[in-house]
């Protein structure tokens, strides 16, 4: 029975995101430690109005790596390269992975910034306890960061029109087929410069497929972590959009139908609520939506503002369309680091497209946020949003 008890002990705490042990060890890389290698055949930079996103990539990646046994190794700058991984290493076969997605900003001052960048570094801290990968500081994942974009910042666009995205991933790297914690993991950011996320460029309104047949997340799982299992699957859907006339796909949930999120992004509508009051609703963080570092930020500055009512609540798709039918529906856009804001103007819904007056209205208020965010992230308006990299 002693032995069964043993037996028992080590396999619950192994199942624990962390052993008394390894909470130790893994307390957290420091920046002050960073190591600095810098790349010998640096890269031609390219013409910023000839971007797209996530094609090109910097000269210099951050990586660091953890083990169980010896905690957090010293974080590294050096020449981007491949990565050497174990084929049987957990990401690849359990998806045990997650990333982020910020971006730096070339600003008319020509200092650089970052926007909000805590947020992602709160959300990836929250993805990794969630992935049972090890915990670090924030704080000082951030500071290795910025120095990367520091050693990089020839690569932050001298444009207005551009930017340099940011992807911090994290991945288990265990050599093990085991579905367990990983012993061992990686974590590194790599950074390139990036244009418009979509290619019909800004401001043109996306057409979306909604259809009750497919799901992105369920309550209960992990669509509120940015995890690249959460993408992944979401490939085929928008493949099947485009075959039906659309662009991007607007995500339902339950047997009401919820409307939750477009294509990768937040979604908000902008809207003549029941009672007669401007509104802008966005669902709310109830465990499907992904909390956008976007979306807090609309709504945070909507309610500064305080022109309309701010709302984070469920709405379903009869609704939508029953505001539709009364002429209630001002504007409907998604939010998002990759592409700030874009504009919904059609829905197609068990056959029919039902057409969204957003560009019809301005949009307004669509071209508000994107002119207040943009402004603090080029540094056109002070902000203590857009902390200074050099």
């Amino acid at each position: 029975m002693a032995a069964l008890r043993t037996a028992l002990h080590a396999r619950l705490v192994q199942s624990l995101p962390f052993s008394t042990g390894s909470l130790r060890l893994s307390s957290s890389f420091k920046a002050a430690d960073l190591s600095i290698e810098r790349s010998t055949a640096c890269k031609p930079k390219p013409d910023p109005s000839t971007l797209v996103f996530g094609k090109q990539f910097s000269d210099h990646m951050l990586t660091i790596n953890w083990s169980e046994k010896s905690g957090w190794e010293t974080p590294e700058i050096k020449p981007f390269q491949n990565l050497s991984l174990h084929p049987a290493s957990s990401a690849l076969h359990y998806s045990i992975e997650l990333f982020e997605g910020m971006k730096a900003f070339r600003g008319v001052d020509n200092h650089v910034r970052l926007f909000r960048p805590m947020l992602n570094m709160e959300r990836m801290h929250r993805s990794a306890e969630r992935s049972c990968l090890p915990l670090f500081d924030k704080g000082e994942l951030l500071s290795c960061i910025n120095k990367l974009v520091e050693v990089d910042q020839e690569w932050v666009p001298y444009s207005q029109d551009a930017s340099l995205y940011i992807r911090p991933t994290f991945i288990g790297t265990e050599p093990s087929l085991g579905v367990s914690r990983p012993g061992q993991a990686m974590l590194f950011v790599i950074v390139g410069p990036v244009g418009p996320y979509f290619t019909t460029g800004f401001f043109n309104p996306v057409s979306l497929l909604a259809d009750p047949a497919f799901v992105r997340a369920c309550k209960g799982g992990v669509g509120a972590y940015k995890m690249g299992g959460n993408y992944g699957p979401t490939i085929m859907v928008q493949t099947e959009a485009v075959k039906r006339g659309c662009q991007q796909v607007l995500w339902l949930y339950g047997e009401e139908e919820e409307i939750t999120e477009v294509g990768t992004m937040n979604l908000f509508i902008y809207w003549t609520n029941e009672k007669g009051e401007r509104e802008l609703l966005t669902p709310p963080l109830d465990g499907i939506i992904l909390p956008g570092v976007t979306r807090q930020s609309l709504l945070d500055l909507g309610r500064s503002w305080g022109d309309f009512k701010v709302t984070e609540r469920t709405m379903s798709m009869k609704e939508l369309l029953g505001a539709l039918d009364a002429g209630r529906v001002l504007e409907v856009f998604g939010a998002g680091t990759a592409c700030v804001v874009c504009p919904v103007g059609s829905i197609l819904y068990k056959g029919k497209t039902y057409p969204i007056p957003t560009m019809q209205n301005g949009p307004d208020l669509t071209k508000r946020f994107h002119k207040e965010l943009t402004d603090i992230q080029y540094g056109r308006k002070p902000s203590e949003w857009a902390p200074l990299v050099v």
